[in-house]
């Protein structure tokens, strides 16, 4: 990972902006997403939301804030838990195998920051374990639940503990979009749980070189 907060990777993130801005513009002017083979599949937002910049926890001990601490020119983030049973493991494998799709160029400008909604059972380890199978660049991130829903709320994700299982465990429901932090600290752009991994890829492409 490049240096934290660095003034390079500050004024790369800042170039993004004003692709995300032409996006938007495009699809305003359409009506709606393109249709077809080269369709942009993420939601351009009219009203980006704006990240909170409290401080999480890094697989590695470390403070980690999706604002002070994303410098790629595009971050994606995720909000799930290791031991979710279906929507988790899908969405992450599908981030994987995007990252892959990339050529060298586009995957140095991308970041993908994954962080849990089960800070009980998911500490520093466990999500570093969990990363390493699907892409050991993925950035984890946990910590005490009120800063996580605190983070999460600023990006309209929401998340509840549900009933016990019979196993002894629990589910967790929460929201399954990924978002995209831009250089200005905001999402304006965002996937369903149902994008591809091919079309995460070209939307990725579209937006580092538009």
């Amino acid at each position: 990972m490049a240096e934290r907060g660095s003034r390079t990777g500050r004024a790369r993130r800042t170039t993004l902006a004003g692709a995300l801005a032409s996006l938007a513009l495009v699809v305003s002017a359409c009506g709606g997403p393109a249709s077809g083979d080269d369709a942009f599949a993420g939601t351009v937002l009219d009203n980006p939301y704006q990240v909170d910049p409290a401080p999480l926890t890094a697989t590695d001990g470390s403070s980690f804030s999706l604002v002070d601490d994303t410098d790629a020119r595009l971050t994606l983030v995720f909000f799930g838990y290791t031991q979710c049973p279906d929507i988790c493991g899908v969405v992450m494998a599908q981030l994987a195998s995007a990252v892959q799709q990339l050529d060298d160029a586009d995957r140095e400008d991308v970041q993908m920051v994954y962080v849990t909604t089960d800070p009980a059972r998911d500490n520093e380890g466990v999500i570093r374990s969990y990363l390493d199978r699907l892409d050991p660049s993925f950035e984890g991130l946990t910590g005490d639940l009120g800063t996580i829903e605190q983070v999460a709320s600023s990006m309209a994700v929401g998340f509840t503990e549900e009933d016990r299982l019979p196993s002894g465990g629990y589910e967790v429901t929460h929201s399954t979009q990924v978002l995209g932090i831009d250089g200005t600290d905001e999402v304006p752009v965002l996937w369903t749980q149902d994008t591809t991994a091919t079309e995460y890829a070209a939307d990725i492409h579209t937006l580092l070189n538009s």
